[in-house]
């Protein structure tokens, strides 16, 4: 097999073998010429490429100053490649693996604050619906954004969602995360209450809990179009999304006091580790208020 036929090789064992979507894969091919074009005509070829041509790649990616997020999922799809020529085609070893990659950026999550959620949540029972729309829209709108901040749900989560999976009474929501993991998740009364009064008007019976005008699933970019349209109609001066409200309900939760295993169980994350940021989050929120509060916070 030549080197032109290894990357496409690769491309299709990740597709049919490992199920990789289009977006993973279009991912790795990117990296994948992006690393062949350095040499144009002059290509060694991949089974003599070793680790100190892929560190002075990683010089170069570094020198066009080019996020660090960037680079490692640059060289992720590298290695991934490497470890299918070593267990596939034979190669002796993967190069990729003895490059030392710089560190994420750790960049703090945007977190509203409790005074512009609460705006936010007002705002679609306070606007009248568009033009040929249902009655029970604003209601619906109304569940989606408080259900969001009650839970602190990915935008994947909360469009899957069944009626089913609401319990009322146990003012609880079952929820399929990331790896089909479930989790279980207290939800607010001003939630359940917004929940309660848009499936009653919009005379939801079965299936999604969250529909469209067609009553159809919500789409992802009706989320995001829902959420820019309040957003607009607030004083909030940044644009936000689903996820920033998640990052909310979790900062907000360790400002009261809530414990980080706790607030890590709600977010469905596996890894304390990636909860953890929230508490630097925290920390620093404090020494914004202790700085701005203290007559001797600073000489």
């Amino acid at each position: 097999m030549t080197d032109e036929d290894l990357p496409r090789d690769f491309l299709q064992f990740m597709e049919v073998e490992r199920g990789a979507s289009q977006h993973t894969l279009e991912r790795y091919r990117r990296a994948i010429e992006n690393l062949r074009g350095r040499w144009q005509d002059d290509f060694p070829g991949w089974r003599s490429l070793n680790a100190d041509h892929f560190r002075d790649w990683l010089y170069e990616l570094m020198k066009a100053e080019l996020a660090r997020s960037t680079i490692r999922l640059r060289f992720a799809a590298l290695r991934s490649f490497y470890r299918y020529l070593v267990h596939r085609r034979g190669f002796p070893k993967n190069p990729v693996t003895e490059v030392q990659l710089p560190k994420p950026e750790r960049k703090l999550p945007v977190v509203l604050t409790r005074a512009q959620v609460d705006e936010l949540l007002t705002l679609p029972l306070k606007t009248p619906p568009g033009r040929n729309a249902p009655a029970w829209l604003p209601m619906r709108d109304a569940a989606i954004l408080e259900l969001f901040y009650s839970c602190g749900l990915r935008i994947s989560e909360l469009r899957s969602l069944e009626l089913s999976d609401i319990d009322l009474l146990g003012e609880t929501l079952r929820v399929t995360g990331k790896g089909s993991r479930e989790r279980q998740i207290p939800v607010g009364g001003p939630a359940l209450a917004a929940i309660d009064r848009y499936r009653r008007e919009a005379a939801l019976g079965s299936g999604p809990l969250f529909i469209s005008k067609r009553r159809t699933r919500i789409t992802q970019q009706a989320v995001d179009a829902l959420l820019r349209k309040y957003v607009g109609l607030s004083s909030i001066p940044f644009k936000i999304s689903p996820h920033k409200l998640r990052h909310s309900f979790a900062t907000h939760l360790l400002d009261a006091g809530a414990d980080l295993r706790s607030v890590q169980s709600m977010l469905g994350h596996s890894s304390l580790s990636t909860t953890q940021i929230y508490t630097h989050v925290t920390k620093e929120r404090l020494r914004e208020a202790y700085d701005q509060a203290h007559p001797r916070a600073r000489e």
